[in-house]
């Protein structure tokens, strides 16, 4: 089998999980229990790394930004170019790249040491369904969690933008926040709350997908994790591109 064939046959096999997965999202009911777990998992314990990386994307644009602007003498602009970076591309985009690496890793290096110990294979012999208990509570949970986080880095990030525009630029924080919030349109909001639900989606499948589909041992379950996670990573600028040249042209 060439490469070209293993990716067709790759992109194939994705592609009828994404259909089981969707099939059997109703499911999710007899399985409350592993769904708020994952919950959990992709929501609380990650609550430090995106509320870091968020504050220092806010903080790092607003710095970088803010010196272009102080040269026309226009800091004042400092606060609709952090909001509208925050909400609208970069607050998705890093919470999607973060989750991507730590979901994606979690999800594929889980399932994969559960494919290679025959344990789903024991789900099976059981009569379980394994795309029911294992990669529809991901899903969902990835879901239900990636617009909560994202939330927190956009508002996260715009507190970071705000105290280095007080501080750095001496601009005053009661108009920072009038210009930010008179900045965001309806359209920026629905482009980006839309996006980390897409990124949830494919980040969860890719990586159920990959842990799957592991054999060879911790050499191949190395691999599939590394695979997820850039896989991911990719897909992630990927739709973005596509919200931002494709939905926005048309909304």
């Amino acid at each position: 089998m060439t490469r070209f064939q293993y990716m067709i046959y790759g992109l194939q096999e994705f592609s009828l999980l994404i259909k089981d997965i969707s099939v059997h999202f109703k499911s999710v009911k007899d399985n409350w229990e592993e769904t708020l777990q994952e919950m959990y998992l992709i929501g609380t314990r990650s609550f430090f790394l995106i509320f870091l990386g968020g504050l220092f994307t806010g903080v790092i644009l607003a710095i970088e930004t803010g010196h272009q602007l102080e040269t026309f003498g226009a800091t004042a602009w400092i606060a609709k170019t952090v909001s509208l970076g925050m909400v609208r591309e970069l607050g998705p985009v890093i919470t999607g790249l973060l989750l991507a690496a730590r979901t994606g890793a979690k999800n594929t290096s889980e399932i994969g040491a559960m494919q290679l110990s025959e344990q789903i294979d024991a789900l099976k012999a059981f009569g379980a369904n394994p795309i029911e208990k294992l990669a529809v509570p991901r899903t969902i949970a990835a879901l239900t969690m990636f617009l909560p986080l994202t939330l927190i880095a956009d508002i996260v990030g715009i507190v970071g933008g705000m105290l280095v525009s007080n501080q750095t630029f001496n601009s005053d924080i009661n108009v920072f926040w009038h210009t930010a919030i008179v900045s965001l349109k309806m359209k920026d909001l629905f482009v980006g709350f839309l996006k980390p639900f897409f990124f949830g989606f494919f980040i969860a499948t890719i990586s159920c997908y990959f842990g799957l589909t592991t054999k060879g041992g911790t050499t191949g379950l190395g691999k599939n994790t590394i695979n997820a996670v850039v896989y991911s990573s990719a897909i992630i600028l990927v739709i973005d591109f596509i919200f931002t040249k494709v939905v926005w042209e048309l909304l």
